[in-house]
């Protein structure tokens, strides 16, 4: 599978964005989307999830009542609605692929090639 994310950019603190990935092959319904972002310097974490069968969704507490993951089975898609973007959000962000919910990015089998998300303040 190849996962392509899109989406990032410049933003002023408070904007928002949407990033999106997309899936090359259709997903299995034991399949889960995520997104991790890597802030410079640091590394690699957990923002958002979604199961493919059932949709249910999983968030940081950082992410929690800003953003919003969804998945579009009919465009094989995975976006992330981010709102009320602060400048700590800045990063890379990827998204991935796992069959199990893990906020821990060592556990992702499958990963896109991530888009730039600057947030400046």
């Amino acid at each position: 599978v190849q996962l392509q994310a899109s989406g990032g950019g410049l933003v002023q603190a408070g904007g928002s964005l949407n990033l999106s990935c997309a899936i090359s092959s259709r997903p299995f319904s034991s399949h889960v989307f995520g997104w991790f972002r890597q802030p410079p310097g640091k590394e690699r974490e957990f923002v958002a999830a979604v199961r493919w069968s059932n949709s249910r969704t999983y968030y940081s507490d950082s992410a929690k009542g800003r953003f919003t993951i969804s998945r579009d089975r009919p465009e094989n898609t995975v976006i992330l609605e981010m709102n009320f973007l602060k400048p700590e959000d800045t990063g890379i962000y990827y998204c991935a692929r796992s069959s199990s919910v893990d906020r821990d990015y060592k556990f992702w089998n499958y990963w896109g090639q991530g888009t730039l998300v600057t947030v400046s303040s």
